[in-house]
């Protein structure tokens, strides 16, 4: 339920008058305080089957969350089953989650008895006095949230084998009485497992680490081991599409959600296309939007800005077919002030090794190219898909690492306040739902945007805008539960973060016109 604005669990008192609203699994809210419910009762399951495994939730992949267990002994069907099994037992048993709070020392203590580094860690390098944990029988654990009262509100689930690992299957949002269907996401998986492996190398798994290469004054190696490797990725990627520009590659095309930073990957990119000798010519599809008045609506009667059909698509083909023929063209430019289309005598013509580089949301939907023959187009799918964790058992979702990141370009370059951006986010969500994500296994690479240091460069910057959310409004509910995500990480200052940096989009300082 939302208490006076508040995401708080059922079990929660009301002492004095206040203002409550109950909440189904349509509600972002109370699908992540059913996530963390299930969440927990397959921690205790798997605690309680294999008491010397462990387990790593990683990331929400395929419409699931993907977990690995390192055991001792196979983890293959039978054992599987019997988790499952003893799951559905915890649930019918209907056990109450125990909320506990006690002075931080005394929880690290308790967590460092039982064997869990990661959490005693976290809570050790935060900034918190005391500490809150929870209990489902003597089985303790810490997560970053609500909880449901008892475990016999968790009815929907499944886990299953899934790419090396295991998936952990919730309910639809729209119809909790069904699972969410399973999609296949196997590039998606790999990225994430790359990262993964780049960070345990670094021995940077979760934020508790980062917090201690902070107080330990490594901040600065980590930053330049980051920006390294995306450097490197983005070198590799200008590789690749030179070897295929020599074949029949003209075209490339460069998508992602909200805030992934497309932008600078695209300009970065562009760099390392004219190192090998080839000319980029970049355009952004948004200024191709049609005007603002023209917008079609979404099923809710909203502006859908994410629909492809708020793009001038007859214009757009009719340019890039000019263009590939050697024509030139007169690039529109939309001026989202006015919402309306300009033209600002900038014209175009492409060279003997001129490449295109279109970026934006649509850029891997075939409808959009669908008169630019196959093998001249390469598509890229750019996301800050989030790889370090909270801890062992929670993860960080890549929607909120591209909200944060959002939240503070609107305030500093669009007039946006934070109560703006969450309000419209919803919205943006549904849009990438349709639009985005189901085209972007059709990418022939995935750039992976998200810094291993970024949410704590972004908390300074967050911090101030979040707290201007008036505590009456609807929004309030969202910047509380992102203030208090962000105070699990040590402030970091941007000053080091070079001027070419991706996260510099959004932060301000870059050396890149935008």
């Amino acid at each position: 339920a939302k208490v006076n604005n508040k995401t708080e669990s059922l079990a929660y008192r009301v002492y004095r008058p206040k203002t409550v609203e109950f909440v189904d699994l349509s509600d972002s809210s109370a699908m992540r305080t059913y996530v963390r419910s299930l969440c927990f009762i397959l921690a205790k399951a798997v605690d309680d089957l294999l008491p010397n495994a462990e387990m790593f939730i990683e990331h929400a992949v395929a419409k699931g969350y993907y977990f690995q267990i390192e055991s001792d002994q196979p983890v293959g069907k039978p054992v599987l089953d019997a988790i499952r099994n003893r799951m559905r037992e915890i649930v019918a048993a209907d056990i109450p989650f125990v909320q506990v709070e006690e002075e931080t020392s005394k929880v690290v203590k308790l967590f460092r008895e039982r064997g869990m580094e990661d959490k005693a860690l976290l809570l050790e390098t935060s900034d918190l006095i005391y500490a809150r944990y929870s209990k489902l029988e003597e089985y303790i654990d810490y997560f970053y949230g609500c909880l449901t009262p008892s475990t016999g509100y968790i009815t929907m689930f499944d886990i299953q084998p899934h790419n090396g690992g295991y998936l952990l299957r919730v309910p639809n949002r729209e119809h909790p009485v069904e699972l969410e269907p399973e999609i296949k996401q196997e590039k998606l998986l790999n990225v994430y497992r790359e990262h993964l492996k780049f960070l345990k190398i670094s021995k940077l798994d979760n934020v508790g680490d980062l917090n201690r290469a902070k107080q330990d004054n490594r901040m600065s190696e980590v930053i330049q081991v980051a920006e390294a490797y995306q450097a490197k990725q983005i070198a590799d990627i200008a590789e690749e599409i030179t070897r295929r520009f020599h074949d029949e590659v003209r075209v490339v095309l460069i998508s992602g959600p909200s805030s992934s930073g497309k932008t600078t990957f695209r300009k970065r990119l562009e760099v390392q296309l004219m190192v090998n000798m080839l000319k980029p010519v970049g355009i952004s599809l948004d200024n191709y939007f049609i005007d603002r008045d023209k917008t079609p609506l979404d099923e809710y009667g909203e502006k859908d800005y994410e629909s492809l059909y708020a793009l001038d698509l007859p214009l757009f083909e009719e340019h890039m077919l000019r263009l590939m023929r050697g024509e030139e063209v007169e690039l529109p430019s939309y001026n989202f002030v006015t919402g309306t289309r300009e033209y600002k005598k900038h014209f175009l013509k492409m060279a003997e090794n001129s490449i295109l580089i279109l970026e934006g949301i649509h850029g891997l939907n075939p409808e959009l190219t669908a008169h630019i023959p196959q093998e001249k187009k390469f598509l890229v799918y750019v996301s800050a898909l989030t790889s370090i964790s909270l801890d062992d058992h929670n993860w960080i979702p890549a929607s909120d690492n591209r909200l944060l990141r959002r939240i503070v370009r609107d305030y500093r370059y669009r007039g946006y306040s934070a109560e703006q951006t969450i309000s419209r986010w919803d919205s943006v969500r549904r849009g990438e739902d349709k639009w985005i994500f189901p085209f972007q296994e059709n990418a022939d690479v995935m750039f992976n945007s998200a810094m291993i240091y970024e949410l704590a460069a972004i908390r300074r910057h967050a911090e101030p805008i979040l707290m201007q959310v008036p505590r009456t409004v609807p929004e309030y509910s969202e910047a509380y539960r992102l203030l208090k995500f962000l105070s699990y990480f040590n402030y970091i200052t941007d000053r080091e973060l070079p001027p070419t940096s991706l996260l510099r989009e959004f932060l301000g300082g870059s050396s890149f016109r935008y």
